[in-house]
């Protein structure tokens, strides 16, 4: 197989493009809304509050975890989620410098 292109990249543009994916589903933007509606971590069933599949909201949420958006730690017999805020803030302030570039270059675009 060829040479991974994301080699060409830096970390902080892979993090970034990681994070960006894992949140371009709009259950996963659910699923974070909602978490962050709760201000604090929660142990309930997030199926019974979106209308998705339990795996399919297991899938949601492994991929969120594994990017870094959210948390999840084991309590009991379920597993209590949160928002990582650190990571969370952190893709907010990277996704504002290039949108903060890209308003100061098309200033001068055509």
């Amino acid at each position: 197989m060829g040479v991974s292109k994301s080699s060409f990249f830096t970390e902080e543009q892979n993090e970034l493009a990681s994070k960006l994916k894992a949140l371009a589903h709009p259950a996963r933007i659910a699923i974070v809304q909602y978490i962050l509606k709760q201000k604090k971590c929660i142990c309930t069933n997030i199926v019974e509050e979106l209308p998705l599949a339990q795996p399919t909201i297991s899938q949601h949420l492994k991929e969120l975890k594994s990017s870094g958006i959210i948390k999840g730690s084991i309590e009991g017999k379920g597993i209590c989620y949160c928002v990582d805020e650190e990571n969370l803030s952190k893709t907010i302030a990277n996704l504002q410098e290039i949108l903060n570039e890209m308003k100061l270059e098309k200033d001068d675009c055509c």
